[in-house]
């Protein structure tokens, strides 16, 4: 099982069957809010949505194809966030996320972003960092611009998204990016 305590109010662990209930809730009690984003909220209307979900995530975690985790804030779990599939024949982590509605604007995504990078990099030797969100959704698109990573392009209808497709924005970072960046942040350059 992967843990990380990211702060003292903050941390990240592996997805798992026991956290079927409360992420079900967490998902109902923000199922308007997501909609707008997210094209599975139609499709995860009961308990046992959510544990498929999760069992996927472990199936693919034990075949290291995707890391997919819970983020806990203050004792609850409050969003998923995770690499939705890892790449490692190109070295590549694609990074997704979700926070329920009363937990947006605490820099919580952030944080467990950037713990994310530094494990795909550190942890896993990768080489790249991949985050993709719809054009028009600002608040996703935030967390790549303020980590630094570079904004490589637009794919055009992306994901559909119920009923109509929507355009995504591709965000990269390097290893050799992050290092630089992170070094600078430490050395005071």
């Amino acid at each position: 099982m992967f843990l990380q305590k990211i702060d003292d109010m903050l941390s990240i662990r592996s997805i798992e069957l026991q956290d079927a209930e409360e992420l079900f809730d967490l998902t109902d009690r923000s199922r308007s809010y997501l909609r707008k984003w997210l094209p599975w909220l139609d499709t995860n209307t009961e308990l046992e949505h959510t544990k498929d979900f999760i069992l996927f995530s472990m199936k693919g975690y034990m075949k290291k194809k995707m890391m997919n985790h819970v983020v806990i804030y203050d004792g609850n779990i409050v969003g998923v966030a995770g690499y939705n599939e890892i790449d490692w024949s190109n070295r590549i982590a694609y990074i997704g996320y979700w926070l329920g509605e009363d937990y947006q604007g605490k820099g919580i995504i952030t944080k467990v972003t950037r713990t994310l990078i530094i494990h795909a990099f550190f942890g896993l030797h990768l080489n790249r960092v991949d985050i993709r969100a719809a054009v028009e959704n600002k608040k996703s698109r935030s967390i790549p611009e303020r980590l630094g990573f570079v904004q490589e392009g637009r794919i055009r209808q992306a994901e559909w998204l119920y009923d109509h497709f929507v355009d995504h924005t591709v965000y990269s970072m390097l290893a050799e990016e992050w290092f630089e960046k992170d070094n600078e942040k430490y050395l005071g350059k």
